[in-house]
């Protein structure tokens, strides 16, 4: 679980300060697909990096499983974003001449996993993914909606406790869109903590829980889903 307490978050100082968060208090349960929605500029981007300990508060405290993430060094953070975060982006930030193996297994390159290891866990996660057929083409051989699933596909190959994306249907058609949260969810059921950013009431209707976020001030509600789950 993660939870921030009282988060502030500031850019620049004076006159020019820019308080993209402002006294927020959110929980993000285990298990649980939990949707950020807002528009452009309200600080939902913001609030992601915070709970995937990309960025750090100027105020307030973030807790995951009960160690305060506002406590740990630069180094302390980024193993901790190595072995428990996966990240997935609208512009997919796949290096295209790279074979779509060597896409995925690039996390585990960072964790100092061994190159035999590094396929091995590759490999597996893209057959679950249904990419198997994709392997050894290059990323720039592929649409967009492949290369989304080669994204989470590389979130996941390291085994996270926690999924978090980004505006991921924001490049996609619709189909491709609906297949990629469908995606989401499947990987929320198998028992990982989902995180989505977006803009989309329609993408936002498949989490559990919605944090509504406008001019930097969130709140927290049970989506319609969650209520009718709730409710049988």
């Amino acid at each position: 679980m993660i939870e921030l307490k009282n988060v502030d978050k500031i850019y620049g100082k004076g006159d020019g300060a820019v308080h993209a968060l402002k006294d927020v208090s959110v929980t993000i349960e285990d298990g649980k697909f939990t949707a950020i929605l807002g528009k452009s500029g309200s600080g939902k981007s913001t609030l992601m990096n915070i709970i995937g300990a990309l960025d750090s508060p100027t105020n307030g405290t973030v807790f995951a499983n009960g160690k305060n993430l506002t406590e740990l060094s630069p180094n302390a953070l980024a193993e901790y974003r190595n072995k428990t975060t996966g990240f997935v982006f609208q512009s997919f930030y796949l290096e295209p001449t790279f074979s779509v193996l060597d896409n995925v297994a690039m996390p585990l390159i960072i964790a100092g996993v061994s190159r035999k290891e590094r396929e091995e866990r590759a490999v597996k996660v893209l057959k679950k993914l249904g990419l198997e057929d994709k392997i050894h083409k290059k990323a720039n051989e592929l649409s967009g909606g492949q290369k989304q699933r080669v994204s989470i596909a590389r979130a996941l190959v390291h085994n996270p406790e926690i999924v978090l994306a980004d505006e991921p249907t924001g490049n996609l058609d619709s189909q491709n869109g609906a297949e990629v949260m469908a995606l989401l969810r499947q990987i929320c059921n198998m028992g990982k903590s989902v995180v989505l950013v977006t803009h989309n009431m329609e993408d936002a209707k498949n989490a559990d829980n919605i944090i509504d976020i406008k001019d930097g001030v969130a709140t927290m509600r049970k989506s319609a889903r969650a209520a009718e789950g709730a409710a049988r």
